[in-house]
């Protein structure tokens, strides 16, 4: 891949020609696209997803770490006295000492923290990895940003300063730019950290997608901080929806705005039912010309590998049309994964992605997958088999199969408990109350022996079921966590050795639990991992339900691509359950494997109580 010349703007190294006749591409595919546009690229169905936040990945670079002044211009607008970054392998939820000193909560401090993590960190663990089974990465929000988790972008088109060596050299290279002017960006230390881990992660095969937050910026964002200081007369005052303007004879500050869902730390972009505003997306277009092709030169390979868009059924599908038409325009392979979710939150109703993959994603974060196998599998009799099977039948029919090969099947993410903490409390729905914030009966402990088996089951059907696994940082190591923020602990590694957590968020103990490397759930994952790439099957096969719920109560379902084939059977019921072969429609079980091994038996399968077995034709 070509370097990227460290201060200069951005060389645009193909000829005007070129960039015309791209542009001419775009409006081809718009105007003479079939209904359905979007179809996933030809390795999103072999994908293992690895969803790295990266303040809480790993600490590869102590030299950036932020400082209290890299708070200022967020939540909650205030920098405590004594702040300093938190240990790394402290108790979650023990307060350091500037956080007793600020007599406020863990939930309010919680907020104020920062570890350190950053893009050397990646760097630094890109072999591990590898070495997983892992080939597409998902980073949370890497822009420039105060906040903890970059969801209020200051600056699209440089990575935050503190993820990078050189924070004070980026501010002053940041300072002797016109933002809305690209002509005049330059790259950061950061940004060339971004684009080496990008050349490394390529280098290993594996693809990187990030977030990309085109709804709402932060509010330290340059045009809604350069609209305040010019007042209404601002052309940036069209990029957002201000309601108020200061009165400088007065000394309040009247500026006001929308925030998304009412958020003020989230300024809402300026948009109608179709689109964006027209300079909002010209510079939306810019940026991701910038990350996609960062030196002009038409070759994908020094970008990155597509995006995932946030609060996307919130943004109008116009701009999401066009936003493809960019993307598609610099690499026809780059995968674009949408969040879309909840419909009606109270009646725990998901939306039908189906517009959003008819026009302009590839897939999906595929909470309704996730939150059926919970229901299946970890919540007290919640559904039956059947109803499991129903639940992802009526998925496929909704986006079409060979697009559901492509969602990214999840258990958990940033904004949801996870997995190891919701076997240990299943009437816990996905997403819903599952902290002790909103429930003092949650229980905050690691998980047992026995729900680390209930955990098992459900990778399990995630790895054998059709769509893309997706794991969150540290599940593979047994991390556990109730919803945000103890869902973003600080990975734990191998090399660390961390404090028992034994605090509760609201001051009192419990017995402690031991922060270490689970080996053993690591080995599953990465059993399954690799199962998962040996067998074509269990990538782009075709699904079939097989008919055992009535008679035995299993969920049973083969996986076919030519002649792999794989059976699984999952046994809810509190009973052991056997069958014959052709029950299954087998005539000699000496054909198949049976796994996990069972004693050798061509007259019957066993499935223990609350555990599966898988068939592998031999």
């Amino acid at each position: 891949m070509t370097e990227v010349n460290k201060n200069e703007a951005p060389r645009t190294a193909s000829p005007e020609s070129l960039r015309m006749l791209r542009g001419i591409t775009v409006l081809l595919m718009l105007l003479w696209a079939p209904r359905v546009l979007a179809t996933p690229p030809n390795w999103a169905a072999d994908a293992i997803w690895y969803q790295i936040f990266p303040e809480r990945f790993r600490n590869g670079d102590p030299k950036n770490d932020p400082i209290p002044a890299s708070l200022e211009g967020t939540w909650p607008y205030e920098v405590p006295a004594g702040w300093k970054v938190s240990p790394w392998t402290s108790d979650w939820y023990a307060l350091q000492p500037w956080e007793q000193a600020s007599g406020k909560d863990f939930y309010h401090n919680a907020q104020l923290r920062r570890y350190g993590g950053d893009l050397q960190g990646i760097l630094d663990r890109l072999d591990y990895l590898k070495d997983l089974g892992v080939n597409a990465l998902y980073l949370n929000p890497i822009f420039d940003s105060p906040s903890l988790h970059k969801y209020g972008a200051a600056r699209y088109h440089h990575i935050d300063r503190h993820f990078g060596p050189d924070p004070a050299g980026d501010a002053a290279l940041f300072a002797a730019e016109d933002p809305a002017d690209p002509t005049t960006w330059r790259w950061s230390a950061a940004d060339r950290l971004f684009l080496k881990l990008i050349r490394e992660a390529h280098r290993r095969k594996m693809r990187i997608i990030i977030d990309g937050v085109f709804n709402h910026t932060g509010t330290t964002f340059w045009a809604l901080q350069q609209a305040r200081r010019e007042g209404p007369g601002s052309r940036f005052a069209r990029w957002f929806h201000i309601t108020r303007w200061d009165d400088p004879a007065t000394p309040t500050d009247e500026f006001d705005y929308r925030g998304w869902s009412g958020i003020k730390d989230l300024p809402e972009i300026q948009r109608d039912a179709e689109n964006l505003h027209p300079e909002v997306r010209q510079h939306f277009h810019s940026i991701v010309r910038r990350w996609m092709d960062p030196n002009g030169s038409g070759n994908p390979e020094e970008g990155i590998d597509g995006w995932r868009v946030d609060v996307a059924a919130e943004v109008p599908m116009g701009f999401w049309k066009e936003f493809r038409g960019w993307v598609q325009a610099i690499n026809s392979q780059a995968f674009i994964t949408g969040e879309i979710w909840w419909e009606d939150y109270s009646a725990n109703t998901f939306r039908n992605a189906r517009p959003w993959l008819d026009q302009a994603f590839d897939g999906v974060m595929n909470y309704r997958f996730g939150d059926a196998v919970f229901q299946f599998l970890n919540q007290p009799r919640s559904i039956t088999p059947a109803q499991f099977a129903e639940a992802l039948e009526l998925q496929h029919r909704h986006y079409g199969y060979d697009r559901c090969l492509a969602l990214q099947n999840l258990l958990g993410s940033h904004d949801t408990s996870r997995v190891g903490s919701a076997v240990v409390n299943p009437v816990a729905r996905q997403d819903h109350g599952a902290s002790l914030k909103e429930d003092r009966g949650y229980d905050p402990r690691a998980p047992n022996a026995a729900e680390k088996s209930r955990w098992r089951q459900m990778i399990a059907l995630q790895f054998l079921s059709p769509g893309a696994p997706y794991l969150y940082y540290g599940d593979e190591v047994g991390m556990w966590g109730a919803d945000d923020p103890d869902c973003r602990k600080p990975m734990v590694w191998a090399d660390l050795h961390y404090m028992p957590e034994k605090r509760l968020p609201f001051g009192h103990e419990r017995p402690a639990d031991a922060v270490t490397v689970d080996t053993a759930q690591a080995k599953y994952y990465r059993d399954w991992i690799q199962r998962r790439h040996a067998h074509p099957a269990l990538r782009r096969g075709d699904y079939r339900t097989l008919p055992l719920e009535q008679r035995f109560g299993l969920l049973a379902f083969e996986r076919r691509w030519q002649e792999d084939r794989i059976i699984a059977l999952f046994n809810p019921r509190d009973t052991p359950v056997r069958i014959s072969p052709q029950d299954l429609g087998l005539q000699d079980l000496r054909l198949w494997k049976q796994e996990p091994p069972h004693p050798a038996d061509s007259t019957a399968i066993e499935v223990p109580a609350h555990q599966y077995r898988i068939l592998t034709h031999r």
